[in-house]
């Protein structure tokens, strides 16, 4: 494969791990805030968001390989694992880096979710939601199409998905804390009423016992 074909490859697998990572995250969010479809039940959103995750996973694998392997400029094959040592444009290399450093590790954790502690795996899991922006700084910082009308279109697109999709799951958490609270606090004056009542009567019943007795 010449030059000409691994750059045009880099560039179009960029732009589709980047369309399939915001659809992972816009899965993640509204799977994390038990987001159901009528008739679409709720393993089949999670197996949705595992599958294009490792999509996503196979183009950005595709993106690296090409983009080291391109003779135009040098990355050099550490650049992949460790941020900022690429000698061509140093720092939006290493952003990218970084948001595969991050998609690695919740990729992993996830396929080892099984077998880690929960609160571990939410925590690595909660990178994903870095990585994302660090990505879309790395398309905007180095890539060649950036200024061209559709990527712009598109990255547009990709920002109004999650940022909706962020703002639905706040309102959703809201929502749900605001309701847990006025259930606590119903629960609370329901029980102190409970406890309230066989004093009452025990007083009540005391009282009248008392009475008999004097008469």
């Amino acid at each position: 494969m010449n030059s000409t074909a691994l750059w045009y490859t880099t560039r179009a697998s960029g732009i589709v791990a980047l369309a399939l990572l915001t659809v992972t995250m816009v899965l993640g969010l509204t799977t994390t805030g038990r987001a159901r479809a009528r008739n679409w039940p709720g393993f089949a959103h999670q197996e949705l968001h595992r599958r294009i995750s490792m999509m996503s996973m196979v183009f950005l694998a595709i993106h690296i390989l090409t983009s080291v392997l391109d003779t135009y400029v040098h990355i050099g094959w550490s650049a992949i694992v460790v941020p900022f040592t690429s000698s061509y444009s140093r720092f939006w290399v290493g952003m990218g880096t970084v948001a595969v450093d991050l998609m690695t590790a919740v990729f992993v954790s996830s396929l080892l979710r099984s077998r880690m502690n929960p609160r571990t795996w939410r925590g690595i899991h909660w990178l994903a939601y870095g990585c994302w922006p660090i990505a879309l700084a790395h398309t905007f910082g180095l890539g060649t199409d950036s200024g061209e009308p559709w990527v712009i279109a598109l990255v547009a697109v990709c920002i109004v998905a999650v940022g909706g999709a962020f703002l639905w799951r706040l309102r959703v958490t809201t929502k749900r804390a605001v309701g847990l609270s006025a259930a606590g606090s119903t629960a609370l004056s329901a029980a102190s009423s409970v406890r309230g009542v066989p004093t009452s009567s025990r007083l009540v019943t005391s009282s009248a016992r008392g009475a008999q007795h004097e008469q």
